[in-house]
Order: structure tokens, then sequence, then C-alpha cells
């Protein structure tokens, strides 16, 4: 692997304006695909294989006016001060109102009338209109939806309280505020980590130019594949936090390289051989991760994690080419020969130990090196990383504890963790769909916002009818039903369909049971007749994806971890290594769920984050997050025990191969774990309830993972396992391909550079030190 990256980073040195072109037509040819695309993304939720998606697709098929694709709003009004919606001005403004919405769109196919349809409220003071359209919801225009807004500011004109929800209403103004701020930040932690305008500018780019090339590439491909419209969103979180970090991995060891004496053709390509391959094998366990979710067979979950995985793959494809070429046009500008004067100016105390170059400045001379270099004059510096990991090895055993006691205390709160679909009663309180939720609940009933479908159907109609006038009565009968609809045949006659009205809110345990009780009578309807009975709705949908994800999580995490273990087997070649890092992952992910159920459920210090609605999380999102910071967990792994492992083969007794590898990649991990932090952070301030919580788990993950998993509990497991950790039984090692993830064959294969380009300096790093440290 090395050799190939290596030779693969010479050629795009070399020839860089060709690789430079290549990518431009590479972004060119998916950018005209995208301007040309079919159609655009969509939000539709399907679940194969259950009861719920078994009910819509027979309505679809039965009642295909009723499940048009046609967008579709619901209008409510409500008189003022206790009057009447019924009353002569109040009539007369209310219809006024609705013709204007008629009038607001050439797409409008119907608006009912509140009071034909019996759409009023029981005390007479509110009513609702449905307003259905003949295209969906994604054909509609700016003008549609600016027409629909004037009509209802046309009605609280006239006094009345008037708001609307549905797919029909614009959705809200996507902000690219959460890239911006990620930019910004990763930017000043590079600049500082560099101090080189040049060296800190490299990852920013090439994390551009990959998100491009992939947001264009989702954006060509949503309509052929009905990609859901959060693939982009969590593509462009993953794209722009993975790619700044591999590109910073390459850029550190590049300017290492440049230290030890190498010309920047052969820096480059060394550091492309040996950081590259690091990039190579952690982007695989990211994308293992994520396309592993298709197991689940969700159609959203599917398309989010297909389109993050394909981010993450441009990426890493752009970092092994794209950067040498950079590397080749930004020559000496990347080595940084302003470091010195810019840390004497803003770190002062660092100034010194800055002096001697970026590779050297944390560097500890490997024991070989010993007997050639001179020992530098004076007491050795020690910066924090060497403090930390002197402490964390003094008590392993001590610190390993303490750190899991932590996280799994961060982890209570995960177990009452609760999940459920997102509807409007989930939007913030200053929305017009919430305002139309809260009205609905006030004036029908905290159920009616969540109505429950119930299908009957056979091929012989009568059939039909018997099931369906059994299962009626016995629905009226429940305790927590509001109303029942009557029976609605379609034209053969051979299928039916109830709307059950519960009394209960969509979310409550209450209405939970209910679908459980309709399920029951439908199984003895179905038994005593014949007739087949399904149910549908909001929260029968949230009870079957919980049901398909609690089966789907166990195969899912055994495919995912796995793969991922085999992979680190090669890597690390040891059996302990990639089960401690699986252990380490799931330590991470529990307490990042925790985190999440603490802020987003229970609302502590929700308004540090901008929260206004505490509930339920989306049904999606343990399985997400657990596919996402299980690949950037592994990121942190892969860096982090490859420069011990290399210490380790190089000689180096267990525990000073630990001490060694830690101060050698603490620092770039840590920068690439800040970067990431900042980037997820910065998609805390989405209105997007989903994203919102979705970048905050993401970037608790990464800080718990990064600084208590792998730079902790990591260097205090492996001191305790001493050499243990890094043994192999010989008939695994004999059948196990060698990968070549540390350059050693680089390190036999490549000449030295000149003596004379080699200093002896204090510090100074042999050439076989792969640790991809700036």
């Amino acid at each position: 692997m090395a050799t190939f990256l290596h030779r693969i980073g010479r050629t795009a040195f070399r020839r860089r304006w060709l690789v430079v072109l290549l990518w431009a037509l590479v972004l060119g040819a998916v950018g005209v695909g995208a301007a040309n695309g079919s159609g655009p993304q969509t939000s539709n939720v399907t679940l194969p294989g259950t009861e719920a998606q078994r009910a819509n697709d027979l309505l679809e098929k039965q009642f295909p006016a009723a499940n048009a694709d046609g967008a579709s709003a619901r209008v409510v009004l409500r008189a003022p001060g206790g009057e009447k919606i019924g009353s002569a001005d109040n009539r007369a403004a209310l219809k006024a109102t609705l013709a204007e919405v008629k009038k607001s769109s050439a797409h409008i196919a119907k608006v009912s009338d509140p009071f034909a349809a019996k759409a009023v409220s029981a005390n007479g003071s509110t009513a609702y209109s449905q307003v259905t359209y003949s295209v969906p919801d994604v054909d509609l225009t700016d003008r549609d939806h600016s027409g629909l807004d004037k009509a209802l500011e046309s009605g609280r004109d006239q006094g009345l309280t008037v708001e609307a929800s549905g797919n029909a209403l614009q959705p809200p103004e996507e902000s690219h505020s959460a890239e911006v701020i990620g930019f910004a930040l990763a930017a000043v932690i590079l600049l500082i980590t560099f101090g080189s305008l040049v060296a800190a500018g490299l990852p920013l780019v090439t994390a551009l130019v990959g998100v491009a090339v992939s947001m264009t590439a989702i954006t060509a491909l949503s309509g052929p594949f009905d990609l859901n419209s959060n693939a982009s969103v969590l593509a462009t979180m993953l794209g722009i936090a993975v790619g700044i970090d591999y590109a910073l991995f390459i850029v550190s060891r590049y300017r290492s390289e440049r230290a030890d004496g190498y010309d920047a053709e052969e820096a480059a390509a060394r550091a492309n051989g040996t950081a590259g391959s690091a990039v190579v094998f952690a982007g695989l366990t990211v994308v293992i991760a994520l396309a592993g979710l298709a197991v689940v067979n969700l159609s959203i979950l599917t398309a989010m994690g297909l389109a993050a995985a394909g981010a993450v793959a441009v990426a890493v494809l752009v970092a092994v080419t794209l950067m040498p070429a950079l590397l080749g046009f930004a020559g000496e500008r990347v080595v940084g020969r302003g470091r010195k004067r810019f840390t004497r100016r803003f770190f002062p105390g660092r100034a010194e130990a800055s002096a001697t170059g970026p590779a050297e400045a944390s560097a500890t001379r490997p024991a070989e090196a010993s007997a050639t270099r001179p020992t530098p004059a004076g007491p050795a510096r020690t910066g924090l990383a060497q403090r930390w990991i002197a402490f964390v090895l003094r008590k392993p055993a001590k610190v390993l504890v303490l750190a899991v006691l932590a996280l799994g205390v961060i982890a209570l709160p995960a177990t009452k963790l609760e999940l459920g679909l997102p509807d409007d009663g989930s939007k913030t309180a200053s929305s017009t769909q919430r305002k139309a939720y809260d009205m609905l609940s006030q004036s029908f009933g905290p159920g009616f916002n969540g109505p429950l479908t119930v299908t009957v159907d056979n091929q012989d109609p009568a059939v039909t009818r018997t099931g369906a006038a059994a299962l009626g009565k016995s629905l009226k009968e429940l305790r927590d039903v509001t109303a029942v609809t009557p029976a609605v045949f379609n034209k053969a006659g051979d299928t039916a369909l109830f709307t059950v009205v519960p009394k209960s809110a969509p979310g409550s345990d209450a209405t939970k049971e209910l679908v459980g009780d309709i399920r029951s009578l439908a199984d003895r309807t179905g038994a005593d007749t014949g007739a087949r009975a399904l149910v549908t709705g909001t929260t029968a949908l949230n009870i079957d994806v919980s049901d398909k994800f609690s089966k789907a999580i166990v195969p899912y995490l055994a495919l995912v971890v796995g793969l991922a273990v085999l992979v680190l087997i090669l890597v690390f070649r040891s059996i302990l290594v990639p089960l401690k890092a699986a252990l380490g992952f799931l330590l991470s992910v529990l307490a990042s769920l925790g985190a999440i159920v603490a802020v987003f459920q229970w609302g502590w210090l929700k308004d540090l984050i901008g929260l206004e609605q505490t509930g339920p999380l989306m049904s999606l999102m343990p399985i997400l997050m657990v596919g996402i910071v299980f690949g950037l967990a592994m990121d942190y792994q892969v860096f982090l025990v490859t420069r011990m492992r290399e210490a380790y083969v190089h000689g180096a007794d267990a525990r000073t191969a630990v001490a060694e590898g830690f101060r050698h990649s603490a620092t770039v991990v840590t920068v690439a774990a800040l970067i990431m932090i900042t980037v997820f952070a910065g998609f805390i301030g989405s209105e997007d309830a989903m994203i919102k919580a979705l970048g905050f788990g993401l970037a608790v993950a990464v800080a718990f993972d990064a600084f208590v998993v792998r730079m902790t509990i990591v260097p205090a497991a492996l001191a305790l396992l001493g050499k243990r950790a890094w043994s192999l039984p010989g008939w695994l090692d004999r059948i196990l391909p060698h990968v070549d993830i540390e350059g050693e064959k680089l390190a036999r294969a490549e000449p030295a550079p000149p003596q004379s380009e080699q200093p002896e300096r204090p510090g100074h790093r042999p050439a076989h030190d792969y640790s991809g440290r700036s």
C-alpha cells in the first residue's frame, strides 16, 4: 500500500497541472449532471416489510385519488375573542380567506368547505379546510408558496386567527451558516497549528473540492434514486470533517519529511505513502460503517448512508491525489518558514520550542537515533502530551477505571431514550405549522393530529363488508378512541378504510397501546371473517420503525464491527487491539446518546444551543449515530495506534511504544478532533431538529472518543496489556497479507536524504518515523 501510494504521490507532484485538470473535469461533469437532473430531492419515508407500509401500499393501490402524489395543506381558522366561527361576519371572513387560498396557485385542485365537511370544533370557535394540489410539493414554486402566505395573511387582516400545516407550505430556508462556521473555526485551528497560511489553507481547499464533487453528484442522482433531502446534509457534514482531517494528516507528514531533509517531491511522495496509507484504511472503516446502514432496509437510512459513504470515499481520493499536486504548487510556503516568528508573537512561551521547526517541536528521539544524534543540552522540554501520557502510564489501572466510569455515568440517560417520527408538533413554537398543530389539538383533541387509518380487504367484497362491519363495531368500544369514521369502500368493494381518532396525543404511551389493541382486534377479525385488517398512521409508523431498528441493530453491528475488526487486524496484526477499539467505540456512542437524551429530551442546557422544543428523538437517530461514530472512532484508532505499533515493531518495549507513539501522534489527532468537533458543532444552529441533534451528538461523540477513549483509555489499556496487545497467533500471521501501512518498505527501499541535508539537531527523527505529526 505504502509503495503504491508513494508512486501516486510522486506522479501527482510531477504532473500537478494534469491532476488539477482531471479534478476540474470531474467537478464539471457532475455539475452538468446536477444542472440537468431529472428531479429534486424528496423527504418520503418508506418502511418495507412493515404492517404500516403494507397498509400504505394498499391505500395507494385501492384508493389512488385519496393517495395521490399531490401536495396538501390544512388551513386552520379561529374566530376572535370566543366568538363562533359560524357567525355571519366570521363566516364571511372564512369564505373570503378560502377564496384567496383557491386563487393563490394554479395548481390547487380543491379547497374543502369546513361547514359542509363538518370540520368545525364542538365549541364552534375553530374550523379547518383541507387544501389539495394537483402537483407534488417539490414542484411548487416560490410563487405558489408566497400566494398561500398572502391568502393566510388576508384572513388575519379580517380578524381571524389563521395558520396552516402540510407539505404544501414553503420549507424553511436552508442556511449555510453551519458550513461557514465550521470552515472558519477549522481555519483558525489549522493556522495556529501550522503557523502558515498556505499550510492551513491546503486542507480547506481539498475539503471544498471534495464536498463540491460529492454535493453535485448527490444532486445529479437525487431524481433517479429518489434521495432524501437529509442525505446531502449528512454528506456535507462528514465530507467537510473528514476532508479537512485527511488532508491535515498528509500535510503534517509532508512537513515532517521536509524537516528530515527530503526535497519537496520526495517528501510529498513519502507523505502520501505513509500518512496516505493511514488515510485510506481510516476512510475504509468509515465507508464500511456508513454503507452498512443499507442492511436495515430503510430507504431514508440507506440513502443517507450511501451518500455519506460516497462523500468520504471522495475525500480519500482527493487527499491522496490532489493534495500531492497542490503541495507541488505551494513549494516552500507549506513548510512554514515564518512559524518561528508567528509562534514568538502569539505564543511567546513556545518560541524556543518551535525554533527547531515543525517536526521537531514536540519530537522524542527514538532509541536507534541516540547513537548518532547529539544529546540536547539542558533539561528537555515536556509538552502537554508528554505530561498527560506520563500521568496515564504511571497509574494506568486507576485512569482506565475512572474514564470508563465517567463515560458510563454520562451514558445513563440513554436508558430513557424515546423515539418518534417528526411532525408539526416538533417544529419551533413560532412556526405556522406548530401554531396550527396546537390549535387543532386544543379544539379537536390531542389525538386529532395523529389519526390512525385502518384498512380491511379481501378478494371477495362480501367478506370485506363482513369484516369491516365487525371491526368497525369493535373499534368504537375501545376506551382511548374519540371517533371512528364510517367505513369507506373502493369501487370494487374489496377494500374498506376507517379513520380512528385517538383521545391522546400521537406520541403518548396511551396511543401506542391503542395501536396494539387495534392490531389485536384486527387479528381476531381476520381469524373470524377471513378479511385482512392493517393499521397505519403516525404512531403505527413509529412502532414499526422501532421494531425494525430493534431487529436490525444486531446484524448491523455484527456486519460493520466484524468487517472493521478484520481491517484493523490487517493494519495492526493484533487481536486485542481491534477488540479494544470496538469496546471503546461502544462507550463513546452510549455516552453521546446519553448526552443527546439529557439535552434534547430532558432539556438540560437547551437554551445554550437554541433548542425551543424538547421531545422524542427521530427513530433513525440511534442507528445513524452508531454508524457514523463507529467510522470516526476507527479513524482516530488508526492514526493514533499505528504510531504505537510502529515504535513496537522497531524495537521499543510495549510500554515505551505506547509513550513514544502517543507523543508523536497526539498533536495531530488532537487538532483533527478539534476540527471535526467544530464542523459538527456548526450544525447545532440548524432549524431542523434532526440535524441539530445529529450535529450535537456527533460533536460530543468525537470529543468523548478522541480525548477520553483514544487518548486515555487506549494507552492505559495497552500499558496494562503489555506485549500481549501486539501478539497474533502464528497460523493467523502466516495467512494474513502484510499491509505496509507504516511504510517499512519505503524505509528500506528509498534512499535517505543527503547527509548535508540532515542537520544534527536535538529531537531529529530518523527516516522510518511515520507518525503523520506536524
